[in-house]
């Protein structure tokens, strides 16, 4: 190859010319991601994965009508049976941000103060700690220590007493451990915080930030390519003695990670500056509970017959009218094999009673079961299902009308389209063409949308998940694929950072 020599010196002059910056760029890149794996492997895990579950039995409860006019409520975000640390107990949610109400099933009593005492158990349930707690608080605004890529708000902010200053962020509504630190992990987010996104950098200087880093971790990138240029320009028959040896031959096998994290690192730190930093979490209108005067709880025997209810909630028909959503827990040995057919229902009710409704399978079918709804008017069942009803939801949430839907799917599964961060699972996936051109996730349990991705979001959301985080690895496990990427960002600090700085002072030496 007759241009390989040219190819050779301008290559290896490049690289030289960029090793200064490109070393120092990838120690403090690749030490403050080490952090955020640091953080994974060994800061505070919680101890259970899975909720609270108890079975959901209202024979023996007051009348949810007459529970919610005594103590004034009209209209309701959220109504739902939750988990409760001795017993089921109704949860109410007069506006998103405001603390949930609760009432005893079977008295209709209003355990005043209740939220913190739930955000408390389920604190407990899920990270098995029984130490006092130091201090809990209300939390309706993201942080530093809760930022925004939580999600859920509010949440309540429950510390253990404790040196470690074990500190669980709550979301009663959901039932869901929001997230977890201690004093830890908090020094480590700190250090990836500073180091890694520089966010000590003023608001108003935020332009700066991201032409600084881009050009730093550009410099990783060129780094890369002439690197690789260098390897493809220069044959060598062996191995060369001492430091440029070894930092040639792990080119062969650093040169495309340092390419994948520097090159997809870009692309989310620009992306991210024209994105506003907030959580996509909507809660739909207030239902209005007033108007749920079908006794549920009288014929629970009949409705519920060969049931397992997993969950009862009150959510809104799309004409306005309020339902009973039961959702079923599903035997494992009784996965359904397709989807009911409700056009045989239209126009006519099924009695109570009739073992059409015990077994019906309705639309939204997923691992958790499938769900039946009641018209809480009327006691009539509904025969729509799940899809109708997350179609409303779309239809309140985008502005947009069915005819803009091109996909919908359940997602029982998080990904890198609606992640583990969300905590809802199921949810249904709407994809929206002309003029939304977004997804958007919903969960019809409470009527909530649970995340929305505009479409120009999506392929970063894929290269930051695929080629920076490495989750192509998922196979092996979360511990097993931060064990790996951290054995990369080592063997790139040892043998490309600090020999190639090494190499780098040893070469203006000579020249001086």
């Amino acid at each position: 190859m007759a241009n390989r020599p040219r190819l050779a010196r301008w290559s290896m002059s490049k690289h030289q010319w960029l090793a200064l910056i490109g070393g120092i760029s990838l120690f403090i890149w690749g030490l403050s991601g080490m952090a955020h794996i640091a953080m994974v492997l060994f800061g505070p895990q919680q101890a259970e994965f899975m909720p609270p579950m108890r079975a959901v039995d209202m024979s023996a409860a007051q009348p949810v009508e007459t529970v919610l006019a005594k103590a004034g409520i009209a209209k309701a975000t959220a109504v739902k049976v939750v988990v409760g640390k001795d017993a089921n107990l109704l949860q109410v949610t007069q506006t998103p941000m405001a603390a949930r109400r609760y009432f005893e099933l079977g008295t209709g009593a209003e355990l005043a103060g209740y939220d913190p005492r739930q955000a408390k158990f389920i604190a407990r349930h899920y990270l098995k700690d029984t130490r006092p707690v130091a201090e809990i608080v209300h939390q309706t605004a993201f942080d530093a220590d809760y930022p925004w890529v939580n999600r859920l708000l509010p949440v309540w902010r429950v510390r253990f007493a404790g040196g470690d200053r074990l500190t669980a962020y709550v979301h009663t509504e959901t039932g869901s451990l929001a997230a977890v630190n201690n004093v830890t992990k908090t020094r480590m987010q700190t250090v990836f915080r500073w180091l890694h996104s520089w966010e000590w950098v003023p608001p108003q200087l935020e332009w700066l930030r991201v032409v600084v880093i881009t050009l730093m971790v550009g410099s990783l990138a060129a780094l890369a390519v002439t690197g690789i240029l260098l390897l493809v320009a220069i044959r060598r028959g062996k191995r060369l003695p001492g430091s440029k040896g070894w930092h040639r031959a792990m080119g062969y096998v650093l040169a495309l990670p340092l390419l994948m994290f520097s090159i997809s690192g870009i692309i989310h730190l620009v992306q991210s500056a024209f994105e506003r930093p907030t959580s996509q979490m909507r809660m739909s209108p207030p239902v209005n509970v007033a108007d749920a005067r079908y006794p549920i709880e009288r014929d629970w025997a009949e409705v519920a017959a060969g049931l397992e209810v997993a969950s009862l909630s009150l959510v809104e028909a799309p004409d306005g009218r309020p339902l009973y959503r039961l959702g079923l827990a599903q035997s494992r040995d009784a996965m359904p094999k397709g989807e009911h057919d409700h056009s045989a229902h239209q126009g006519h009710t099924m009695p109570m009673g009739d073992t059409a409704i015990r077994n019906a399978r309705f639309d939204g079918i997923s691992p958790t079961g499938p769900a039946l709804y009641v018209d809480a008017a009327t006691g009539r069942p509904w025969p729509q299902g799940d899809r109708a009803l997350a179609k409303a939801l779309g239809r309140g949430f985008s502005g947009a009308p069915d005819s803009a839907i091109t996909s919908m799917e359940v997602v029982t599964r998080f990904g890198p389209d609606y992640d583990f961060r969300n905590k809802r699972l199921p949810v249904w996936r709407i994809d929206y063409g002309a003029p939304v051109n977004a997804t958007l996730f919903v969960d019809t349990t409470t009527g909530v949308l649970a995340d929305r991705t505009e479409n120009w979001q999506k392929p970063e959301r894929y290269i930051f998940s695929f080629i920076h985080k490495w989750n192509f690895l998922f196979p092996i496990g979360r511990v097993g694929l931060n064990v790996v990427v951290g054995v990369f960002v080592i063997l790139l600090l040892g043998f490309m950072a600090g020999i190639g700085l090494v190499l780098d002072r040893r070469r203006r030496r000579t020249r001086t």
